[in-house]
Order: C-alpha cells, then structure tokens, then sequence
C-alpha cells in the first residue's frame, strides 16, 4: 500500500498471463516504445476498473509529470510550462501511438535546466545569509507560480536554500547554547566540561558553517542525479502514467521489482518503514512492524524527513527535493549500522532519531495476547500486528491458527471478554482474515470480491464457534485492507462493537504482480521490469465497499490523526466507493443491546479529560500543519519554535495516563520469559504502552456493559420462559 498492504491477497500472484488477453506483438525496435505500448496493453486488458485514456487523463499525466520532475519548481521556467503545455491534450494521442514527443522534450529541458541549477546553488552559497530581514517563504508548492527571468529564479533558489540552511543555523545556535549551560553547570559543580566544535563557533562561523552544511547536502544531491540514466526517468513517467489508473497501481523497474520481491518475502533490511514522496519531503506512510523504527517508537506515519547522517559522518546531508529512490539509498544500509534522521513530526515539531539498521524482526509481526484484569474480572487482549501466512505452506503457520490458540489460551484463563487489537495493521492475507472471522460466528459469507470475471463471496464454512462471549475490535486510520474486511464482517453481523477512529483506511482493493517480460521470451531487450496492477476490489456482506470510507466506528475516539487526511483518501486517483447487493447473511443473536452499550460509552468519552485533551492535539497538529508561511527571520523563527515546544508540553500529560488496569502474560509465555531476558523486555514495554491506553481502557469498559447486558437479557427470558 501508500501506504500498506504488507502481504498481498493469497501471495503474490503472476494472475495476468499471455493467455489471458489476445495475442499481440510487441517487436518495436525501441525498448521504450515497447515499455509503454504493453504496460497500457496490460492495464487496458487486465486493470480492474481501466481508465479511459482521453484528454483528461492527458492532463493528469501532463501534471504529475512536470510536479515528480520538479516538485519545488526551481528548474523550469514559464516559458519552458508555455513550449510543455502544446501536448496538455495530447499525450493519450502520444501513447495510443508510441509517440515521446513530450516526454523527449521535458526530459531535456529538465537535464538543461538542471545544470543551471548546480551552477546556481553554489552562487547563491556563496553570500551570506542575512537571517536579520523580514522575510517569509510560501512551502505550498504545489501553488507556486513558475517562474519567467534568471533573475527570479535565482531569488527562488535564495529563498529556498535560506529556508534549509536557517535549520541548520538553529541547530548550530542551539548547540552553542547547551554548551554555554552545561558549561556553567560544570563549573557550578567543580566539574570538567568538554565541548564541542561547534561550542566555540562565532555567529558570523554559525552562518558561514550553516551554508556550508547546506551546500554539502546539495553537492550529494547532484552526485546522485550524476548517476541517473534516461532509462530512470523513463521509468517515472511510466510510474506516472500508471497511477493514473489508481494510486496502487505501480510500474516497477528491474531493481525496484527485485526490492519489491524481497519485501513480499519478509527479508527487509534497513530501518523497516515505507516511504513517499510527499512535495518536498520524503514522508513515512508505514512503520513496518517489527522493524527497528517500530521496536524503537522512532517514526510514526506522518513523520516528514528532512536529513539523513551516517554513523561515520559528521555533517547531516538534505533529502529536501530528493528523489526518493536517491533518499533511500541514504537511509537504508547494513544491519548494525546506525542513521540519524532529522525528522519534521506529525505536530510540526523537529527531532533526531538514530536508528540502528536491522532486519525485521518477524516474532513481533505475531500474534500477541495479555490477560487484563480489573477488579476481580479479567478480560483478554489480542493485538495482530499483520495477517501473515507462510507462502509456500498455508498450514505452517498464520496469524489465524494463532489467533485461535490465543484465544484458547485466554479461556483457560476464565477471561469474560475479549478485545482484538487491529490499529496499524495495514492487512495481508485475506484467507486469514475470513478463517478469524469463523472464530466468532457460526458460519455465513465474510467478504465479497469483485473482479473483472465476476463476484466471487468468501464465506466460513465451519459452523463452530470458539468465542461466543462479548467482543470488541479495535482500529484507527491506519487499520486497511484485511483488518477492515475482519471489522466490517463483524459489524455487520453485530457480533463486535468497533471502537476507534472515525473510520479506518479505506483501502478496498487487491493488486496482483504482472511480470512484464513474459509478452517477450525470445526477446533481446533486457529485463522489462514488472507491474503492479490493482485487479479486484472488496465488499462487505451488506454490499457496501471499504474502498475510501474504510469502517466507521460504533465508538469514535480521537486521536492524533483525527484532522488530517490519512489513509485512502489522501492519494490522488483511488477508486471510487460503491455498493452491491448484499449477501444472505444471519444477524448475530446474542441478546445484546448494542445502542445502550455504544449510548453509555459515548457519555463517558463526553467526561474524559483524556480525550479532550487527546481531540485538542488533534486540532493543533491540524493548525501547525496548514501553516504554509515559514519566516526566514531568525529571531522570529526561534521564537516560534520556543512557542511550540511550550504549547506541546500540555500534550505530555497524554503519554502521561494511568489507566488502572493490571496487564500479565499467559503461562506459556511467563515460562518462556524464564529464560529469554529479550521476549521479557519486550512484553514489559508493551504492557507498559497499554497502561497509558485510554482505548483500551473504554474498550474494556464496553465489554463489561456487553457482559451486564447480555446478563439482565438472559434473566429477562428466563422470567418469560
């Protein structure tokens, strides 16, 4: 996904065969021409829902194109916009008839273009900056005017390189500073104190260094464009096309398909996050689980990154304006190794997080559960960070085989309700996620699936139920696929009470891998490279698509992310929310009242401080983030950021909570813990997570009035009876 799917519907399948589609011939001569008449054959043949290739998909591709090629707009003139903007229309004429005009003419403009600019930068580096003037610079981009002289170009590329270098010049400062107090604390204390180099820096070094930081990320920057070929290029305007279709529909080139492979295998090595271009920045749109970003709580979704250091290196280097292909091959590197990133948060503040290199660490990616008591009741808690499965053996081992022996584990332990925790599992296999689902009801559809050959209804055949008692899902915005397929099933069947987010998502399609070189086996043009192609889109039982909408909660929470776009929603071209018919489905009788249960839990969340200090983050994060005007005055700049770190001291209190409920570990695992230190901490941190978890805390609470509900039902019928 954009974001998240992290095992692909039943594997990654090569669904799309020559056989599939009538026979054409791919024997062009031109291996770019070749590229784009099959890539559109196979969309036009194979995408679920293909897109019309017309004059409004010539402008979208028009658009995105010149954006991904200059994002900042500091290389194309308004003149070069005029000469591009004759084949505003006529790109999908382009296409139908393996004609590059357009991509021929931008991508030379752009390599002219870019050589002004390394002769550019290092003028504008060459002159102080004076941080004194009032001066303000717009980061809409995507609104920026384009430019018509040198002149004003070269004031853009001013501005803008003021802009990255005032953060190293704050950096710098603040160092100076820290090191004037731990210095005078030294002193005060009889101790020695050794500063830094920086420590003794003058204000007018503090600039000259500040630019020289500046001017070394830039001179990394064009060292990586140095080393890109037309071929790489080609390939983003392939990309660019692709998307048109929708956002999960990717071209892949032969390196990136190779780290695609590798990623769908589980063998991720590197910090263990997926990121995206995001205008200038490289932003994080998933935290892989048991990764070491996730086992650190180093990045959340969200998270902009700004530099990138190595452990060996003292100077930070800029990924503003990079490439995120050029940024990850600064951030990633081998296990042990060490990265720092500088990191703008999702509340707008600035950090360093060091991050040490590893693997993913697939235990964490599991199943896990507690037993949470309070008072004299106990309940079970199971968090499923992903729907895995072994894809070479289904039985081996999946997250529903090990849901249901957690489940039987928590009724040795005399739980009387259960939460299953789905936030932040960005989903997987589908066949798990209906195999949970027969865990909870007796037996009936899950899930229908939509494909271009038909509708097909995934059901649980096994009419046993293992739990029969209160249930309580979790989710938040960034619960997709999978997990809102599991929710939804059970919400429909009223069988669980969904608590979150005011909805999850909203990612309600499948994509399979179409390897692009079987069209070509006696071909000697090299590997073709590969594509992902969105081919199925999900509904609930009740007809309704997860696709935009994801679930929406039956208790809504806030949280952090509840004022900006996350998920779905937040990428251009997804396809649109729909409807079918509903499938024959038996509404869930358990003699439970839902609307008196949901009704109690919203009248306590209308008392909770908590949650009202929780929804007033909320609304700050979204102010911070709409303010596009950055001053470029220093005295301004810090004291903004003084402001800030004063503001989001009240949010502390948040990670500050007590929910007053006891968490311990099953037999099974205590014993386990007996000799693997490792496995203790771990279960000791994530307790101590829970207890600051005020959703927990309500989802617990909702439990105890499904079980008080479903008690005075009973005593009712057996008055009647």
């Amino acid at each position: 996904m954009k974001k998240n799917i992290k095992i692909l519907f039943l594997g990654v399948l090569m669904a799309v065969t020559s056989c599939s589609f009538a026979t054409k011939e791919f024997n062009d001569p031109d291996k770019d021409k070749v590229l784009l008449d099959l890539i559109t054959y196979v969309l036009e043949k194979g995408h679920y829902s293909p897109s019309d290739i017309n004059d409004a998909f010539s402008i979208s591709v028009y658009d995105d194109f010149i954006n991904a090629m200059d994002p900042l707009k500091r290389y194309f003139l308004e003149s070069d916009i005029k000469e591009f903007s004759k084949y505003r229309t006529s790109i999908d004429d382009q296409i139908k008839s393996k004609d590059l005009s357009f991509f021929n003419l931008v991508y030379e403009r752009f390599i002219q273009r870019n050589e002004e600019g390394r002769k550019r930068y290092k003028e504008v580096l060459e002159m102080p900056f004076d941080y004194s003037v009032a001066e303000k610079i717009n980061v809409d981009y995507d609104n920026l005017l384009y430019v018509n002289t040198e002149k004003e170009m070269k004031d853009r590329w001013r501005q803008q390189l003021k802009f990255s270098t005032l953060s190293n010049y704050y950096d710098l400062v603040e160092e100076k500073n820290n090191a004037a107090k731990a210095q005078k604390e030294a002193t005060e204390n009889g101790e020695t104190y050794e500063p830094s180099e920086n420590a003794n820096l003058t204000k007018i070094e503090i600039e000259e260094k500040s630019r020289t930081q500046t001017k070394a990320s830039l001179d990394e920057y064009f060292e990586f464009i140095d080393d890109l070929e037309r071929k790489d290029y080609f390939a983003t305007f392939l990309t660019t096309i692709v998307e048109e279709f929708d956002p999960h529909t990717n071209y892949f080139a032969p390196p990136d398909r190779d780290r695609f492979d590798l990623q769908m295998s589980g063998k991720l090595e590197g910090i263990g996050a997926r990121l995206q271009k995001k205008n200038d920045y490289i932003k994080v749109v998933d935290v892989i689980s048991g990764g070491p970003a996730w086992r650190g709580e180093h990045l959340e979704v969200g998270d902009l990154i700004a530099k990138v250091r190595q452990e060996d290196e003292k100077e930070s280097v800029s990924v503003v304006g990079m490439r995120v292909d050029d940024a990850v091959k600064l951030i990633k590197g081998p296990k042990g190794t060490k990265v720092t990133l500088t990191i703008k948060g999702v509340d707008g503040t600035t950090r360093d997080e060091t991050i040490t290199r590893d693997v993913v660490e697939l235990e964490e990616t599991y199943a896990k559960s507690t037993v949470i008591e309070k008072t004299d009741k106990k309940f079970g808690l199971i968090n499923l960070p992903a729907f895995y499965f072994d894809m070479e053996n289904y039985k081996e081992r999946n997250s529903a085989s090990d849901v249901k022996l957690e489940i039987e584990r928590l009724k040795k332990e005399g739980v009387e309700g259960l939460v299953l925790d789905l936030r932040n599992n960005g989903g997987g296999s589908l066949r798990t996620a209906v195999d949970i689902a027969g865990l909870f009801i007796k037996e009936g559809p899950v899930v229908q699936v939509s494909s271009s050959s038909g509708k097909e209804v995934l059901e649980d055949k096994d009419d046993s139920i293992l739990w029969d008692g209160p249930l309580v899902i979790l989710v938040n915005e960034l619960s997709a696929s999978a997990s809102e397929i599991l929710a939804a099933a059970m919400q429909d069947y009223k069988r669980a009470i969904i608590i979150g987010s005011e909805q999850s998502y909203g990612k309600g399609t499948v994509q399979n891998l179409v390897d692009l070189n079987q069209w070509l086996r006696k071909s000697d043009m090299g590997d073709m490279g590969a594509l992902k192609m969105t081919t199925q889109k999900f509904y609930r039982v009740n007809g309704g698509s997860t696709q935009l909408e994801g679930v929406k909660s039956d208790v809504v929470m806030p949280d952090r992310f509840s004022y900006i776009d996350v998920g779905e929603r937040d990428y251009d071209n997804p396809l649109p929310y729909d409807k079918i018919d509903p499938a024959t489905y038996d509404i869930w009788d358990g003699s439970v009242s839902f609307d008196e249960v949901i009704s109690k839990s919203k009248a306590r969340m209308a008392k909770s401080e908590q949650l009202a200090l929780i929804d007033e983050n909320a609304h700050w994060i979204k102010k911070r983030r709409d303010e596009l005007d950055v001053t470029l005055n220093f005295d301004e700049y810090y004291a903004e950021i003084e402001k800030r770190k004063a503001e989001t001291k009240k949010f502390d209190a948040i990670d500050e909570y007590d929910n007053k409920l006891n968490y311990t570990s099953l037999p099974d695992e205590v014993a386990l813990m007996k000799q693997d230190t490792t496995l203790r901490e771990k279960r000791k941190r994530w307790h101590k997570s829970l207890a600051k978890d005020i959703y927990v805390e309500e989802a617990i609470n909702v439990l105890e009035d499904l079980k008080g509900t479903n008690i005075k039902a009973k005593k009712v019928a057996n008055i009647k009876n």
